[in-house]
């Protein structure tokens, strides 16, 4: 009976290999998630609506900004549709989370393309680049990093500006906060001395507010990619995002986001 039961259960196990092989169940195979797109109709992309000008709600809770634009002319290429764009609102510590678990089919963030990253998840070809500024108060006798020793500096959760800092001023006073408002307002309300990140992110409040101001200093090169899943099912996606965002800059279409959005 003990050889009985140990000859059924290679038997067994032996139909089941043979029934993966054969028949191949969907459930155990992601589908090409570009073919899932053009089934749907709509492209779901994750973006960070506390960013602008890249990406905010305008006074009709309507999203718009570089990052947002940059979806539309996407979704042009793929469905021949710039309104085929279905927002989901993502934070800098949530995006990477967002996009691996398929929640997004790619997050287009102001995320940039770093080889810590691209362990995890994949990117398109980069579609803009930044540099990582410092944004002061007006009156602010901070005039570079070198002036950071001991001051607060604030950063944005699961940006690579809080990284950098770590590195850039070793000495200041890193202090974390979940959005770019709450930073801003840290920085006004003389909480912490200055505020670090993209220049092209920060650069929205010296537009709006001529109490603070961007230092001309950058420190960093910050290539901006879409973020996709790391995975086989997503390799045509990224051959035609890859194609869209190099077609945009040959017509000249990445320089005219460019001057609508980041130059006042």
């Amino acid at each position: 009976m003990k050889k009985l039961a140990i000859i059924l259960t290679i038997l067994f196990l032996m139909l089941v290999v043979i029934y993966f092989v054969i028949f191949k169940p969907e459930k155990y195979h992601e589908k090409d998630l570009y073919d899932a797109i053009l089934e749907r109709g709509i492209i779901k992309v994750g973006i960070n609506t506390d960013s602008k000008p890249f990406g905010f709600f305008d006074d009709k809770w309507e999203i718009k900004g570089y990052d947002a634009d940059l979806a539309r002319y996407i979704a042009q290429y793929i469905l021949k549709s710039p309104n085929a764009v279905e927002f989901h609102p993502v934070t800098p510590a949530n995006r990477m989370l967002k996009v691996s678990t398929g929640e997004v089919d790619m997050v287009i963030a102001t995320m940039t393309i770093t080889p810590q990253r691209l362990e995890i998840i994949d990117f398109s070809v980069p579609y803009d680049i930044a540099g990582q500024a410092l944004l002061v108060r007006s009156d602010s006798k901070i005039t570079s990093i070198a002036d950071l020793a001991g001051q607060n500096v604030g950063v944005v959760f699961g940006t690579t500006a809080e990284k950098n800092m770590l590195n850039l001023a070793p000495t200041a006073n890193i202090i974390g906060f979940r959005n770019y408002r709450t930073a801003y307002q840290a920085l006004k309300d003389k909480k912490i001395d200055a505020l670090t990140s993209d220049d092209t992110i920060l650069s929205r409040f010296v537009y709006e507010d001529k109490s603070v101001k961007l230092l001309p200093k950058r420190y960093t090169n910050e290539p901006y990619g879409v973020a996709l899943k790391k995975s086989k099912s997503t390799k045509r996606l990224k051959e035609n995002i890859d194609f869209a965002i190099q077609d945009m800059q040959r017509k000249n279409v990445i320089l005219r986001l460019r001057r609508k959005w980041l130059q006042h």
